[in-house]
């Protein structure tokens, strides 16, 4: 026989393509030809192979071998092919059935020796093999655990050359997958941590509660970075569905632990203010990889010092918060990531950051505006609360009475008002307050009475709140009412829902 054909999975962002690895071996000078569109890491896979075959025992055939990878319009990246064209050109030679092995996915990079070593996105590609009818795979050791998260399929792991041809041959089983790794513990910081600062936690629990982004200003050491690092610690646990998605993604990014099963708490990232745009919205050569904002995808996107960041970085960050997802395009094609984050910004009110707040600041007016002209209008009508938080006090660092209310307390309020919110919207499949469009909360049956809205719509006609701001308050104050078991919000709620949009960015009375 000298053509086979074995099945692997080809990843484009995190969406899987079921790929038929062919080779045909043929009489000519000794040579390998590799087609399909492969990239550089897979153009090498030549050499990795030859060596894999000859250092695990079995003989390399000197033939002219052609090793087609199907869809040929479909461009091909990574190392995850190595074990299919391994096993394609031994049964193509002769020296393997091709019974065992036949609609069965194989996934896997050889090293020189022989080994099977773990490769990035194991999940994504697990579940794209699942929907094109495979019902068996064969991964990695290292990637096995992982694979079983997928249902419907049998996964079995391998960790040798060797020891997948001693299967075939019958002579030896494959390994099955190894335990799950404990979960990690939960998180240690919590919000008693936090002194002070009332209206802070407040917007945490509402930002928790609907799903909001959140603005934090105010001087150093005011609590900006404690309270936006606590915001996981109030997150109800991830369902299946989510934990799917970000377990993905952290495997396609590489930053899955070996052994990992679903990811059930929701993710946080934090960048350094210096970070580049590639870095924060996904990037690199060929088909881009996620950036911080999709490895944030269902969890917390953290910029601390936002007014130190680049402009341009900022001003990607528009398009993904409205969409939920990051798209990008390059020379060969478009890929797509996920990005439903809960942004945090947090910034210092002007460049001399005087902890003492306005009252000692040194900065002149126009150095004042120009620092807070970073972070643009545009982007900052995106961001549901804006709320300022002001110096601390030696009361706050040394109550009397009155401790802080601990994150187990908060998180138990948050997930009921969140089941709240999701049994509202179940018929549309929103799952929080944020995700509900203006036009829907704007139009009965949810429509609020005229009112309730007086001083929201004279917001808007004094030019204090734009369209967007206006939807955004109406979901504020949805989540208000939520937070405190009323079944629509009230007047009350929609002027508390102004005062955490608007901050102190504007002074309005009725």
């Amino acid at each position: 026989m000298s053509y086979a054909r074995v099945l692997c999975v080809g990843l484009v962002g995190v969406t899987g393509h079921l790929v038929e690895v062919e080779a045909d071996l043929a009489a000519g000078l000794p040579a390998v030809m590799l087609t399909g569109l492969p990239d550089a890491a897979l153009n090498e896979a030549r050499d990795r192979v030859r060596a894999a075959i000859v250092n695990s025992g079995q003989e390399w055939p000197n033939r002219r071998i052609t090793v087609n990878l199907l869809p040929a319009d479909l461009h091909k990246h990574g190392s995850s092919f190595d074990l299919a064209i391994a096993t394609a050109l031994l049964t193509g030679a002769g020296s393997l059935p091709a019974g065992p092995l036949r609609e069965v996915v194989l996934l896997g990079e050889l090293g020189l020796d022989g080994t099977v070593r773990p490769v990035r996105g194991v999940l994504p590609m697990v579940a794209a093999a699942v929907r094109a009818g495979a019902t068996r795979v064969i991964v990695p050791v290292e990637n096995a655990c992982e694979a079983t998260v997928v249902p419907g399929v049998t996964v079995r792991a391998v960790d040798t050359l060797r020891r997948l041809v001693e299967f075939v041959r019958g002579q030896e089983p494959l390994l099955d997958p190894l335990p799950a790794a404990p979960p990690p513990p939960p998180p240690r910081l919590d919000l008693a941590d936090v002194a002070g600062q009332p209206m802070g936690r407040l917007g945490l629990e509402v930002a928790a509660a609907g799903g909001h982004h959140l603005a934090l200003f105010g001087p150093p050491g005011a609590g900006k970075t404690m309270l936006a690092e606590r915001l996981p610690s109030i997150l109800p646990e991830l369902d299946d569905t989510a934990a799917l998605e970000v377990t993905a993604l952290q495997s396609i990014a590489g930053v899955l632990p070996p052994g990992s099963h679903l990811v059930r708490r929701p993710p946080f990232q934090a960048p350094h203010h210096s970070a580049s745009l590639a870095s924060l919205i996904g990037g690199g050569s060929g088909l881009a990889r996620p950036g911080a904002m999709s490895l944030a995808h269902r969890g917390v996107l953290f910029l601390d010092e936002v007014s130190e960041m680049s402009g341009r970085t900022l001003q990607a960050l528009r398009e993904p918060l409205e969409t939920g997802q990051v798209v990008l395009a390059r020379l060969h094609g478009t890929t797509e990531y996920p990005a439903r984050v809960q942004l945090v910004v947090a910034a210092n009110p002007c460049p001399c950051a005087s902890p003492a707040g306005d009252q000692h600041c040194t900065c002149s007016p126009h150095a004042r505006r120009r620092y807070r002209a970073k972070l643009s209008g545009p982007l900052l009508d995106r961001i549901d609360m804006r709320i300022t938080l002001r110096p601390m006090r030696a009361a706050d660092l040394v109550p009397v009475d009155d401790p802080a209310t601990p994150s187990a307390v908060v998180a138990a309020k948050v997930s009921q008002a969140r089941k709240v919110a999701e049994e509202r919207w179940a018929a549309h499949g929103w799952q929080v307050n944020a995700e509900a469009p203006g036009p829907v909360l704007r139009k009965p049956p949810w429509q609020l009475p005229p009112k309730d809205t007086t001083d929201l719509r004279r917001a808007l006609d004094l030019g204090l709140l734009s369209a967007r701001g206006f939807d955004r308050v109406l979901r504020l104050a949805w989540t208000l009412a939520d937070l405190d078991g009323r079944s629509r919000p009230e007047r009350a709620d929609i002027s508390e829902a102004i005062q955490l949009r608007m901050g102190e960015s504007h002074e309005w009375a009725e």
